[in-house]
């Protein structure tokens, strides 16, 4: 992507969508480590 090396509302923007309000969850936090296991597993 490039647009601007200055203005980074855009990448701002995708982060910010991508980005969860879960962080004291455990059920998020087992998600993540199951899906660094995938990852691992499939590379």
């Amino acid at each position: 992507m490039v647009k601007s090396s200055v203005d980074s509302t855009t990448i701002k923007n995708l982060l910010k969508n991508a980005l969860t309000d879960e962080i004291d969850s455990r059920e998020m936090f087992m998600k993540g480590i199951d899906y660094s296991y995938y990852y691992e597993e499939n590379e």
